[in-house]
């Protein structure tokens, strides 16, 4: 048995994940979306060791993932009652992924035997694909076998011929199958299936539903409002403007069931519940409104919203979010909880491959030891976010940081001191020195 932990920094909720090693490397690469948990992984080689690994998670976690149902099954068992534990499903989509390999490895010559899904799954991804629902001998045993019983039923077939392929859903039974030389394709969750039990998890615990009515403040600027209003024939025309995009403002804070005031000129304030914006957002993913005012009135946004345990706390941080998304350059949108810590960018007028970059204050106050300003560390955020680049020739970061390239250079050689940067090797010129290439190591 081994044990893995992804630290999160300030985390709100624990969720205990139990599984095999490579059911646990998925579900780590899904987990990452979801920034309301702080994942503690636990892995077994023997599903005998899974009660004790529950047990022991019972003082650390709030709400407990197994694998699978076999998984499940023995965890529930040896906690006690009113502990949330949930389990990722397989569905026909797993059936469709575990075909497809055993089609490529020329695996599918005569029947094929399943076990985990039930005979109407097995018989409806059959007559999709049109496969005949003769060549599938599905596992018909008690739904809590054991990994031995499951693999001597799989042998059984195999050794008369009945079939050129086992498919398992659990790990144990696949390894031991491939010890006995046998052709197996292991059915395995797919993402989706994975995303919508982290979302039952989360709704299941106690902390979640304490904070579903939270009060989440929101502030709002328009960027360059000044200049854009200056394009503006008559001051009539610049009025009508303001009423247009009041009247945005509006209608999606209505969509929150939240309170909208106009501070005046390009600022608005907002408030509405935790519960709410996180549906809405996604899951402090994207923000639709900003898409709306980039292609409704050519206009981008900066926003901050504020988690807190009061309204005053709320505003704060609100306030701190916004200053971080002018910071880093505006059409942006930051979150700031209860902690501190930050989330953002999220996704606004144009596309973003990573949201959801964690911005703790450790990472800040390292960033400044080392001579980076908040300004600069925003920027090369937002953009690591936006363009997924963790390199940069000189030149390219005095653009990104608006500085002179001798000023890049200096700052460069700073963080390099200082371990932000590192030489990730040389780039060949036809003419003069070849160029440095600086990763960021902390991106």
């Amino acid at each position: 048995m081994t044990e893995n932990r992804i630290r999160t920094q300030n985390p709100h909720i624990t969720i205990g994940i139990i599984g095999h090693a490579s059911a646990i490397q998925q579900i780590v690469q899904v987990i990452r979306s979801f920034p309301s948990f702080q994942p503690i992984m636990r892995t077994f080689e023997h599903e005998d060791e899974i009660p004790g690994l529950a047990q022991a998670l019972l003082s650390e976690a709030e709400v407990l993932l197994l694998s699978g149902p076999h998984s499940h099954r023995k965890a529930k068992d040896a906690l006690p009652p009113g502990m949330p534990v949930h389990y990722v499903p397989l569905t026909d989509a797993g059936l469709f992924r575990a075909l497809f390999a055993a089609q490529r490895g020329n695996r599918l010559e005569a029947g094929i035997s399943v076990d985990t899904l039930t005979e109407a799954m097995v018989h409806r991804t059959a007559k999709q694909l049109g496969m005949a629902s003769g060549e599938f001998h599905v596992y018909a045993g008690p739904a809590y076998s054991s990994a031995a019983e499951l693999a001597a039923y799989h042998s059984a077939l195999y050794q008369t011929g009945a079939s050129s392929v086992a498919l398992t859903g659990v790990e144990t039974a696949a390894i031991m199958l491939e010890q006995q030389g046998i052709p197996v394709e292991r059915l395995s969750p797919t993402d989706q299936d994975i995303i919508v039990t982290l979302e039952r998890a989360l709704l299941s615990t106690e902390t979640r539903r304490s904070k579903e009515l939270q009060i989440v403040v929101g502030m709002i600027n328009v960027d360059n409002f000044g200049k854009i209003a200056e394009r503006r024939g008559t001051e009539h025309e610049v009025q009508k403007f303001k009423l247009d995009i009041h009247r945005m403002m509006l209608d999606y804070v209505e969509s929150l069931d939240g309170y909208l005031s106009h501070l005046g000129g390009d600022d608005f304030l907002f408030f509405t519940t935790r519960g709410i914006f996180e549906r809405e957002t996604g899951g402090y993913k994207t923000i639709p409104l900003a898409k709306d005012a980039l292609q409704s009135y050519g206009i981008s946004l900066s926003m901050g919203i504020g988690f807190g345990t009061s309204a005053n706390e709320a505003g704060t941080n609100a306030r701190a979010a916004l200053r971080k998304s002018k910071e880093a350059g505006g059409n942006g949108c930051f979150i700031v909880r209860e902690d501190r810590t930050f989330i953002g960018p999220l996704e606004m007028a144009e596309p973003v491959e990573s949201v959801l970059s964690m911005t703790d204050a450790a990472l800040i106050k390292r960033a400044e030891d080392a001579g980076m300003t908040s300004a600069y560390l925003s920027k090369l955020l937002t953009h690591r976010a936006r363009g997924a680049r963790t390199e940069y020739k000189v030149a390219e970061v005095a653009a990104l940081l608006q500085v002179t390239v001798r000023s890049a250079h200096r700052l460069l050689l700073m963080w390099q001191d200082n371990g932000l940067v590192e030489v990730a090797g040389m780039e060949k010129v036809p003419r003069g020195r070849p160029r440095q290439i600086f990763r960021f190591t902390f991106l």
